[in-house]
């Protein structure tokens, strides 16, 4: 076991790696009688192949519906008699169980977030029941403007990449994952070594650390003959190539969504900074500049906005608006031209300036609540940006210049694929 502590500028962070590589993150915070955890395993769509599209999704969505030991019933008897909150979900990067209760109830909880960690028994009817109720999520998805806008530009920005597949999966490789599936998904990626237990609330590191060994510490890395541990193995990943390009589906719907892709960094990029800053100031909120531009002088826009997902590997920048089909034209050469200006001119020092007061000032409120701290920096660790990237991300934000704003825009904001979803009179 090795540990290592940072001193945030609230509350001391402490890391602890137990023998069997599980990590362990605690924060002490005794304002509330809460403890809250965040349980990461580092796979996720990103690590499917593409004929298992949507696995990490169905495994976590069964994980929590039996183990060798209890049923479905006797978990949810077992959570909610206590009040306490339980669940699961999975993201391009990684996997996550979700845990929050007065502390006197965390120890069992604990142990039974262990148990549906280590030896889910994925009963054959939970698999069946999720399936179908996958299958229907993405009929519906399929019907949704701005979801399917979505998913051809990421399909036309990742080719091969994993990126490029849906989270949910689609209708062909849903149906045929099998509880067999599931069971070897879950021991090829579900090990201690490959997770991250973040704990924040009313409790010690060393009260943590034991109820996690007491918990965990018994379990092993798959071995060889030898007793070596096996190393993780994942699929290749392909590189993701760059070759902007035009994707449209006609869909007869009242509102036309515009959408606008370019390739961004990965977080572990120095430019991850630079391009946050700028889709705040771009796309984030009533102030932002394709809002006040493009909706409130023009009147182009039902809705828009910019969004930049923080990935390990090349992560996309997008900005879109959903317009009438009429507007088509006109509000694609209008969010060309206002996230192009970031490239041609750099932002003043006031609107710079706004722009960090804005995005600093939700990331502190994005950590008020115990759950958000153990969400935040196990988040950070399981992307292997250390446990000091919080004061970290902070800094470099303060220090952006306006040039260095428009370096990273120069570098990323040349030719956008496009993304069009409307009727054919608009998009055709």
């Amino acid at each position: 076991m090795s540990n290592s502590t940072l001193q945030p500028a609230a509350l001391p962070l402490h890391r602890t790696v137990l023998s069997n590589g599980l990590v362990v993150l605690t924060t002490e915070n005794s304002a509330a009688d809460i403890v809250a955890a965040r349980l990461f395993v580092r796979v996720g769509s990103r690590y499917e192949v593409p004929e298992q599209s949507g696995i990490s999704h169905l495994l976590t969505s069964v994980l929590t519906k039996g183990t060798t030991h209890k049923s479905s019933m006797q978990i949810a008897e077992q959570i909610e008699s206590v009040g306490a909150s339980l669940g699961t979900d999975s993201s391009p990067d990684y996997c996550l169980l979700s845990l929050k209760t007065v502390s006197r109830d965390f120890a069992d909880m604990l142990i039974l977030a262990a148990e549906l960690l280590r030896s889910p028994s994925f009963p054959e009817s939970e698999v069946e029941l999720e399936q179908r109720l996958t299958l229907q999520g993405i009929r519906s998805m399929q019907e949704q403007p701005f979801a399917v806008a979505q998913k051809q530009l990421r399909q036309a920005m990742y080719g091969d990449h994993p990126y490029a597949l849906p989270g949910l999966g689609t209708e062909e490789t849903v149906s045929k994952l099998s509880r067999a599936d599931l069971l070897r998904y879950h021991q090829t990626h579900f090990r201690p070594d490959n997770l991250v237990i973040s704990i924040t609330g009313r409790i010690t590191p060393d009260e943590a650390i034991a109820l996690v060994s007491e918990a965990f510490g018994d379990w092993q890395p798959p071995t060889d003959d030898t007793g070596a541990p096996l190393p993780l193995l994942y699929p290749p990943t392909p590189s993701v190539l760059s070759n902007p390009h035009r994707v449209a589906t006609v869909q007869e719907t009242q509102q036309a969504i515009v959408m606008l892709g370019y390739l961004a960094p990965a977080v572990h990029v120095e430019d991850y900074m630079a391009l946050k800053l700028i889709s705040t100031y771009l796309g984030n909120g009533l102030s932002s500049r394709l809002f006040v531009e493009l909706r409130e002088k023009q009147g182009l826009a039902y809705e828009v906005s910019a969004y930049y997902p923080t990935r390990l590997d090349t992560s996309q920048f997008i900005a879109y608006m959903g317009t009438a089909p009429s507007n088509v034209a006109i509000a694609l050469d209008g969010l060309h031209r206002e996230v192009h200006r970031l490239a041609a001119e750099p932002l003043s020092e006031d609107e710079l300036q706004s722009a960090k007061n804005k995005l600093l000032g939700q990331y502190a409120l994005g950590k008020q609540t115990n759950a958000q701290i153990a969400q935040i920096y196990g988040w950070y660790e399981t992307l292997g940006l250390g446990i000091d990237f919080d004061t970290q991300f902070q800094a470099a934000i303060a220090q952006i210049t306006p040039d260095q704003a428009q370096a990273a825009a120069q570098r990323y904001f040349i030719e956008p694929y496009v993304s069009l979803v409307g009727p054919a009179s608009a998009v055709g």
